[in-house]
């Protein structure tokens, strides 16, 4: 039986780590411009949800052509009809039909082309904090259902709801009209699921809202979302670090997007992307840190701090073992791709049921173990080695 997880490729380096660690997922979202981009490379060996990355038409600058950050995404956008109608702002307030069903068709014809392609993701422009977008997001769900009926569409549609600013989930006068929305565009639309994921939420940045604020917002999102759409609808939230698996165990969602030991964060398409760092994960304490000669003498520290009895002493001198080969970002992807896989299964062997307390306790014990460690060193911007678990630990119940 698949996993309860999907792991989030977004480029052809992400494909081996999935026949490595997640051969069983329920499937694999990958982006249509990796796949093109990709060219003969040979696509994951799963069921394959093609995303065609159409939430980069949030900027507008996209279509201009003085606009020079990411000339890839660009030129990859401009293969579909009408694109830059409807990266216009005032096409979006005021869309025609017409405008907008060539788009669609011209999207997900070439979407549903990909060899393995099982589901397609509904073209859906990100949600604008105010209604700026309703009509448009509306519109390109509709005329998705038509899209699906013409071409005798028998697999899934996944509908996307992507939030790119802060706060939109804090308080419920303005959750409210974005369930509205995402319950509307998914009846409209004929999608057979939902994907909702906040692009701004970095849930290890440790920030003081987070667990009284962003995470308790985003749970009632889902909560207030789930009242109002079908209960066989397939639902997933992130890529999170860990507030995906805790609204899995609590039941909110039938699937967690997972990052590939890399990124734990979604980043809207088109956008400058920051060069990777090598990042460890620290088992014991349920996050990633970055790689330092100063987290080296961290963990030699935290090593003599242990009773060699400790599991968490075992865990770190593995991890110690290792250390001046986690320097090479492909080696730290491979640690923290193992590491998230082996604490998905430890939580995916426990009964639903008990699922929520089993990651309560989880997340205790991580906190407990930093509240006991010397601070993290170096580039560390947590620095407080329980504050992540702490964060996410509250939230679990």
């Amino acid at each position: 039986m698949a996993n309860h997880y999907i792991p989030f490729a977004n480029s052809a380096s992400d494909w081996p780590l999935i026949g490595s660690f997640y051969s069983g997922a329920a499937g694999c979202r990958v982006t249509l411009q990796s796949v093109q981009k990709a060219g003969s490379k040979p696509l994951p060996q799963c069921r394959l949800w093609v995303d065609a990355s159409v939430d980069g038409l949030h900027s507008p600058a996209v279509a201009a052509p003085e606009y020079k950050i990411n000339r890839d995404y660009k030129a990859y956008i401009r293969q579909f009809d009408g694109y830059d109608r409807i990266a216009d702002p005032q096409f979006q307030r005021a869309p025609d039909r017409a405008t907008t069903a060539e788009f669609v068709k011209s999207v997900l014809d070439v979407a549903q082309a990909v060899p393995g392609s099982g589901w397609l993701s509904v073209p859906q422009l990100p949600y604008s904090a105010g209604n700026d977008r309703n009509r448009i997001n509306r519109l390109l769900a509709e005329t998705a259902w038509e899209w699906k009926s013409a071409a005798r569409y028998r697999e899934k549609l996944i509908l996307p709801v992507i939030l790119p600013e802060a706060g939109q989930t804090d308080k419920k006068m303005d959750r409210n009209p974005k369930v509205d929305l995402a319950s509307a565009c998914l009846e409209s639309s004929g999608a057979d699921g939902v994907w909702v994921v906040d692009s701004r939420l970095n849930d290890q940045d440790g920030m003081k809202d987070f667990e009284n604020i962003r995470f308790r917002g985003l749970v009632s999102f889902h909560e207030e979302l789930n009242s109002k759409i079908p209960n066989e609808t397939v639902t997933v939230a992130g890529p999170y670090w860990g507030l995906n698996i805790i609204l899995w165990a609590r039941g909110l969602i039938k699937l967690p997007a997972i990052g590939l030991g890399k990124s734990y964060q979604y980043h809207i398409a088109g956008g400058r992307q920051n060069k990777g760092l090598s990042r460890v994960a620290l088992s014991p304490l349920r996050r990633l840190a970055q790689w330092s000669p100063d987290l080296r003498k961290w963990l030699e520290d935290a090593l003599r701090d242990l009773p060699k009895s400790d599991p968490a002493h075992i865990e770190f001198e593995k991890i110690h073992r290792g250390f001046e080969s986690l320097r090479n970002e492909d080696f730290s992807r491979r640690q923290t791709a193992r590491f998230y896989k082996e604490w998905l299964g430890k939580i995916e062997a426990v009964p639903p049921t008990s699922r929520a307390l089993s990651l309560y306790q989880d997340f205790s014990a991580a906190y407990v173990l930093g509240k006991g460690l010397k601070p993290l060193p170096g580039p560390e911007k947590v620095k407080d080695p329980a504050r992540i678990a702490k964060q996410l630990m509250v939230n679990c119940l």
